[in-house]
């Protein structure tokens, strides 16, 4: 695996080019922050085929209070466990510390945390926090814009919740697993700024993975996506992740299509 994760690093530092970029990446966040005393509200939906199609739906807030510190809430609702239900919620909360800033580039460093409760029943040894588990992330992430290119590194523990009433007599337990992502994002268009309300169109490219350190259990995903923006306030996603090296057994979001609308509104919160 590391083989693989050395040709990743190789593409995704050597295709930087002059210009401007984007870091609203879509399966990842940046250390950047919203605009300060912004509001943003978000609806994601997922989707799995695994013997039938399943559905894993999203409604999103993400409040900035200042330059520094954003928080985000989720509400997770799905039919995986056959009809459409609520699973449960989570609340993320992300401290920018570092913030390196140059002419069409900055370099900055976050701190985040996130809660999350699901009530669905423990089917795999892997950890997800967007509905499938409750538990707890910690972790840091490093972004880099070099005009047009946006570069990301994330690392994080994950800690689940585990209760009896919710195990199933056979399958392995979620524990602990570390989480690590790279993620690249480049601006596509316009060539040229004029204004910020030209259309943008980004395309990404990110790598997703996770270890469990009690056994060296993990896995890798590629995760390509595009995104649209408009007037700078709206932003619509389409990506899919698929699993590229390793596997943890049972996992619900391997081979995962993403589409997403959100909508942001600037000093919302004077």
């Amino acid at each position: 695996m590391r083989y693989l994760i050395s040709a990743v690093l190789t593409v995704l530092l050597g295709i930087a080019m002059p210009g401007y970029a984007q870091e609203l990446y879509v399966f990842t966040e940046p250390a950047s922050n919203m605009p300060a005393k912004s509001l943003g509200l978000r609806l994601t939906n997922e989707g799995i085929f695994r013997g039938g199609k399943m559905n894993r739906t999203i409604p999103e807030i993400m409040l900035s209070f200042n330059k520094n510190l954003m928080v985000h809430g989720q509400a997770f609702l799905s039919d995986m466990d056959g009809n459409y239900r609520l699973e449960g919620g989570s609340i993320y909360a992300k401290y920018r510390f570092l913030s390196l800033d140059e002419s069409q580039r900055h370099f900055r460093a976050g701190a985040y945390g996130k809660l999350s409760t699901s009530k669905r029943p423990l089917y795999t040894e892997d950890i997800n926090l967007e509905g499938d588990n409750s538990g707890a992330q910690g972790g840091i992430v490093v972004t880099q814009l070099l005009h047009k290119l946006a570069l990301s590194a994330n690392l994080s523990y994950m800690k689940a919740f585990v209760k009896d009433s919710r195990r199933v007599a056979g399958m392995p337990q979620p524990d602990e697993l570390i989480s690590y992502s790279l993620s690249s994002g480049y601006l596509v268009l316009p060539v040229h700024y004029k204004n910020y309300n030209q259309p943008n169109f980004n395309v990404y490219f990110e790598v997703l993975g996770k270890t469990n350190p009690a056994n060296g259990n993990s896995y890798l995903d590629f995760a390509p996506a595009v995104q649209i923006i408009l007037n700078s306030r709206t932003r619509f996603d389409l990506g899919y992740r698929f699993q590229a090296a390793g596997g943890i057994y049972g996992r619900f979001n391997k081979n995962m299509y993403l589409v997403r609308a959100e909508f942001n509104f600037f000093n919302a919160l004077k």
